[in-house]
C-alpha cells in the first residue's frame, strides 16, 4: 500500500499568508493611530482659535478688577470682590458692575482669583521655616532633615550639599537621571523631583483620607469622631512666585504658623480678628492676636497686608465644550499690571469609583 505524502507547499503558503495578514494588521493599526493623533491635533488647533480670544478677554477682565481703586480699604483681604468676598465696604461703583460669569460673543467665561502672598515663598524659606512646615505635617525632625536639606540644595546656586543634603551627583545616578537645578523654583511641582519627597508630603489630592467603610458609617453618625483630615501639604504652604511676604489677611492658619512665635492658637486668633475686620497694617493683626510689642517688632517683617501676585483660574465655555486656563498676574500698582504666564490645562479624566464604594 502506497501512502500519499502531504504537500509541504500548502503549509508554507499558509505561513506566508499569516505573516502578510499580521504585517497588514500592524500597518493598519499604525495608520489608524496616526490618523487619530492628527485628528486630535487638528481639533485642538481649531479649539484654540475658538477658546483663546475668550480666555484672553477673561485675563484682561481680571486685570481690570485688580486695577479698581478702593481708597477705603488700603489692603487686600478675602472679603473683597477679587477674592470672592461680598462684605467689602468699598464704595467704588465699578465693583457693582463686575461679574463672576461673563457672556461674551459666542461663549462665556468664569473666573476666580487667589493671591500668591497667601502662601510663603519657597525660594525665600530658611531652615527654621522648612522645619516648621514638616512639623505641621507631623514629620519627626530626624526624618525631615534630609528633605529640608534637599530643598535648600535645589534652590541654592552652589554645588556644595547641606548636611544630609544632595546635589546633582545623586540625581544623575537615578534610573531616569537629571541635574539639580541650583536655582530658584519656577513651579511648586519641582518639589516632586526632590529626594525623599512623597505625594503625601507634597500634598497630592489623591492623598486625601478615604471615606470610612460602610460598617463604620452608622457608628460615626452615633457620635464617633470624624476621621482626621489630611494635613496641609507643601504645595498648600508654599509658592515659588510672590513678593516674598505673607499677607496676614489672606494666609491660612497653617501658613501663619510657619512664622516664629505663631502657634496654632495664635494663628486662630489672627483669623478670628480679621474675620471681624481685615487688618489695615501688620502690627494691628499681631497685637490683636495677643502678641507683645517686642515679638511684633521681630516678626512683622515676614508679613504684609497688600498682595502683588495673583493666580487667575478661568473656565471658558463655548456651547457644550469647556477649557480651563491659568494666568499669573503681577500688580505693581493699579496702573501697572502685568501677565507673567498664561496657559491652558488638560482636564484630568474622571476617577473610577472605588470597588468598595457604598452602593447607597
Amino acid at each position: 500500500m502506497k501512502l500519499s505524502r502531504p504537500n509541504s507547499n500548502s503549509g508554507i503558503a499558509i505561513i506566508i499568508v499569516m505573516i502578510c495578514v499580521t504585517v497588514l494588521s500592524i500597518m493598519v493599526g499604525a495608520f489608524a493611530y496616526s490618523m487619530r493623533v492628527e485628528t486630535t491635533l487638528a481639533r485642538n488647533a481649531n479649539a484654540e482659535a475658538v477658546f483663546y480670544p475668550l480666555a484672553q478677554s477673561a485675563v484682561d477682565y481680571c486685570k481690570a478688577v485688580l486695577a479698581i481703586d478702593c481708597r477705603e480699604e488700603p489692603f487686600d483681604a478675602k472679603t473683597q470682590f477679587w477674592a470672592g468676598g461680598n462684605t467689602s465696604t468699598c464704595s467704588n461703583d465699578l465693583f457693582m458692575a463686575a461679574q463672576r460669569t461673563v457672556d461674551l460673543g459666542y461663549g462665556q467665561f468664569t473666573w476666580e482669583m487667589v493671591d500668591c502672598e497667601s502662601k510663603a515663598n519657597i525660594n525665600a524659606a530658611d531652615q527654621p521655616m522648612l522645619d516648621q512646615a514638616m512639623r505641621l505635617q507631623g514629620i519627626d525632625a530626624a526624618d525631615s532633615g534630609p528633605l529640608t536639606a534637599a530643598i535648600l540644595d535645589w534652590i541654592d546656586r552652589d554645588k556644595n550639599p547641606h548636611l544630609n543634603g544632595v546635589e546633582s551627583d545623586f540625581y544623575e545616578s537615578l534610573d531616569w537621571p537629571y541635574k539639580s537645578k541650583d536655582a530658584y523654583m519656577d513651579d511648586i511641582s519641582e518639589l516632586k523631583l526632590l529626594r525623599s519627597m512623597t505625594d503625601e508630603i507634597y500634598g497630592m489630592d489623591e492623598e486625601l483620607p478615604p471615606p470610612p467603610p460602610p460598617s463604620l458609617r452608622e457608628q460615626l453618625r452615633l457620635g464617633f469622631p470624624e476621621p482626621q483630615a489630611r494635613r496641609a501639604g507643601l504645595k498648600d504652604l508654599f509658592t515659588p512666585i510672590s513678593a516674598g511676604l505673607i499677607n496676614i489677611n489672606t494666609a491660612s492658619t497653617n501658613v501663619l504658623q510657619l512664622v516664629p512665635f505663631i502657634d496654632e492658637n495664635t494663628a486662630q486668633r489672627i483669623e478670628e480678628c480679621r474675620n471681624t475686620q481685615p487688618f489695615r497694617n501688620v502690627g494691628e493683626g499681631l497685637l490683636c492676636a495677643g502678641l507683645n510689642q517686642q515679638v511684633v517688632g521681630q516678626i512683622q517683617r515676614y508679613f504684609t497686608v497688600r498682595s502683588a501676585t495673583f493666580e487667575a483660574k478661568i473656565t471658558v465655555q463655548v456651547g457644550a465644550m469647556k477649557r480651563d486656563y491659568t494666568a499669573l498676574i503681577r500688580r505693581n500698582n493699579p496702573r501697572d499690571i502685568q501677565v507673567l504666564s498664561f496657559h491652558w490645562k488638560q482636564p484630568k479624566p474622571p476617577a473610577a469609583p472605588p470597588s468598595n464604594a457604598d452602593p447607597r
